[in-house]
């Protein structure tokens, strides 16, 4: 991720001049007189990366099982990146719903835990491979078919009242970019993105769920891996350019799918926008929670060459945090702490009640 910087600097020229579409201003991407009046979901499905897992990813893999890692919730490290909750707990909390369990932890689980529905979303995956053995999404809606095939758990009849969030956070494009491939592909590459993205829209939506809400791209830019190089005061813009082309293409492709559909299945929950209203937000709604330093993660390694949970040879902790994460929006270098995915939520409330829930 660190040499996103010079790459996106040396397409911000080609964008500048090809990046012809409109912002993102839209919930659902389409004609919004088509909804599904009297929903109300009661299952949630959920398939992804780090900004939906709630802890599928294995503990000798990934640093959300590491202190100090679940400080805020549930008080110790349980597979969340995020010193508390993340955007699956704040979503079920807004249709009413207990959060859903972890596809790894199934068999632990009683059938009273399991109705409302299953997160499948593992941290560190994209809509392609990115890191072995770690299951892409396709590999995650297959194992959710599966699931509706056996029939143990869930069946077709299950799905009628479901929502589905399906997370693509950036971490293809991280991969890409470790491949040092040609700046060049960049945006085709970015199409590509899109496109297998529609492909698992379009397949959850045979499969039987009623609303699929997919997030937009947040602003890769702000992220304070990157806003780091200015200390943490301001975002580069070169980068969010290809994000606004990632957006821009993903809500056409979703104003398409709900004219096929003749309704408003697809929802877009604008985090790139949600993410900057808090931003800049001096105390007043939307947004619950003045953020001092938006772009200042809370826990950071004492190093370039530490990260937040690290540790030397003899157990020594190598990283800060801060006096009171919910001061923060970041937690990490990456992800938002549960006071920012708190505050984006509010943010997104009022689109959400108009496309989410029909009463």
């Amino acid at each position: 991720m660190d040499s996103l910087i010079k790459l996106f600097f040396s397409l911000s020229l080609f964008l500048s001049t090809s990046l012809l579409f409109g912002e993102i201003n839209g919930v659902d991407g389409s004609n919004q007189n088509h909804h599904l009046y009297g929903f109300r979901p009661t299952k949630l499905f959920v398939f992804g990366d780090s900004y939906a897992d709630t802890g599928n990813i294995k503990k000798s893999l990934a640093s959300s099982w590491k202190f100090p890692y679940g400080i805020t919730f549930p008080g110790k490290p349980a597979g969340r990146f995020s010193d508390g909750r993340v955007a699956t707990d704040f979503l079920a909390k807004f249709v009413g719903i207990k959060s859903p369990i972890p596809y790894f932890w199934k068999d632990y689980a009683g059938k009273k835990r399991l109705q409302y529905g299953m997160n499948f979303a593992y941290g560190g995956t994209g809509v392609f491979n990115t890191h072995n053995p770690l299951p892409n999404m396709t590999t995650q809606i297959d194992i959710f078919h599966n699931l509706l095939t056996a029939g143990d758990i869930y069946s077709p009849s299950d799905l009628i009242s479901s929502v589905a969030l399906v997370s693509v956070a950036g971490n293809d494009y991280s991969n890409f970019i470790s491949q040092n491939r040609s700046a060049s592909e960049f945006p085709a590459f970015i199409k590509q993105v899109v496109d297998q993205t529609v492909v698992n829209l379009r397949r959850l939506h045979a499969l039987g769920i009623k609303k699929i809400a997919v997030p937009s791209l947040q602003p890769l830019g702000c992220l304070p891996r990157i806003t780091f190089a200015s200390s943490f005061q301001s975002c580069n813009e070169s980068q969010n350019l290809l994000v606004n082309l990632h957006n821009n293409l993903l809500q056409q492709a979703v104003a398409k799918l709900n004219n096929e559909t003749k309704q408003s299945t697809f929802i877009i929950l604008d985090l790139y926008s949600a993410f900057l209203t808090v931003f800049k937000n001096k105390g007043a709604s939307p947004g619950s929670t003045r953020f001092e330093s938006p772009l200042k993660p809370c826990c950071v390694g004492v190093s370039s060459e530490y990260s937040c949970g690290s540790v030397d040879e003899k157990g020594v902790k190598k990283y800060m945090i801060c006096d009171d994460p919910k001061s923060a929006f970041f937690w990490d270098g990456l992800h938002p702490t549960e006071e920012g995915w708190r505050a984006v939520y509010s943010v997104l409330r009022q689109s959400l009640a108009a496309s989410l829930i029909k009463a």
